[in-house]
C-alpha cells in the first residue's frame, strides 16, 4: 500500500494547503476502493517565479530539446482513457498466490466492448461486498501499483487486474472476530472513473477480513495488458 503525502508551504503569513480525494488509481498511486479513480491521475503542476530570464530560460529549454530531436508524444500517450461505458467487466478462475496456502489470486478483466481504442492503466479499486459482518458488508481492498505505465486496449480486447485474498482457514479469525465470510459481488471501478462494474464473487471463496490490518493479505494489483 503506497500512502500519499500532502506537502504545504507556508510563504509569509499565508498558507495554502490543497487536497485532492481520488478515487482509483490512475498512474501512480494506491488507495482504497470502489470508487477507485483512482482517482484523478496523472495531474501535475509547474510553477515559476522571478523578476526577470524566464523567456531566456525556456528559448534555451526550447532550443535544446530541438537540437537533441526529442520526439512528439506517441499516440498512446494521447489515447483517451476507457469510461467505465467502454468496458465489461468478469472475473476468472481463482490460482493459489505463489504457493502461499490459503491465498489466491482471481483475475479481475476488463473488455473493451466500445467500437474505439482506449487507455487502461493504473490501479482500480475493488470492493468485496457481502453479508453483514462485525467489520460491515463492505470490505475495501488496499490497493498496489505494479502495473503498466501505459496500456492501449483496442475494441474486443481486453486487460486484467488480479485481486489477491486471502481465504479464511480452520481456526482463523479475521478482524473484530469475523469468521467464515463470503462476499456475493465484487464492485469495481475503473481508473479515472467514478461509475462502478459489478460482477458476481465465486460463492466457493471465502474471504478472511483484514479491515483493520496493516499489511492485510487481501489486495488489488496493477492493471497488465492481455495478450492479444
Amino acid at each position: 500500500m503506497v500512502n500519499v503525502g500532502v506537502k504545504r508551504v507556508s510563504i509569509g503569513a499565508a498558507a495554502i494547503a490543497g487536497a485532492f480525494a481520488l478515487a482509483a488509481c490512475g498512474s501512480g498511486a494506491s488507495q482504497p476502493a470502489a470508487n477507485s479513480a483512482n482517482t484523478a491521475v496523472g495531474a501535475g503542476a509547474v510553477g515559476g517565479a522571478g523578476g526577470g530570464g524566464v523567456s531566456d530560460v525556456s528559448k534555451q529549454r526550447s532550443d535544446a530539446a530541438g537540437k537533441s530531436g526529442t520526439a512528439p508524444k506517441s499516440a498512446a500517450d494521447s489515447t483517451p482513457r476507457c469510461t467505465t461505458a467502454d468496458l465489461s467487466a468478469s472475473l476468472g478462475s481463482p490460482t493459489q498466490h505463489q504457493d502461499a496456502a490459503g491465498q489466491f489470486d482471481v483475475p479481475l478483466k476488463y473488455t473493451n466492448t466500445s467500437s474505439h481504442s482506449c487507455a487502461l492503466h493504473g490501479v482500480p479499486g475493488v470492493d468485496l461486498v457481502g453479508p453483514d459482518d462485525p467489520n460491515g458488508t463492505t470490505y475495501h481492498l488496499p490497493r498496489i501499483d505494479n502495473g503498466v505505465p501505459m496500456n492501449v486496449v483496442e475494441p474486443g480486447q481486453s486487460a486484467t487486474a488480479t485481486v489477491t485474498v486471502l481465504t479464511q482457514t480452520p481456526g482463523s479469525v479475521g478482524s473484530l472476530g469475523s469468521t467464515g465470510w463470503t462476499p456475493t459481488r465484487l464492485v469495481t471501478i475503473p481508473p479515472g472513473q467514478t461509475q462502478p462494474l459489478t460482477v458476481a464473487w465465486p460463492s466457493s471463496l471465502t474471504v478472511m477480513r483484514q479491515d483493520s490490518a496493516t499489511h492485510p493479505g487481501s489486495f488489488v494489483n496493477g492493471i497488465l495488458a492481455d495478450p492479444s
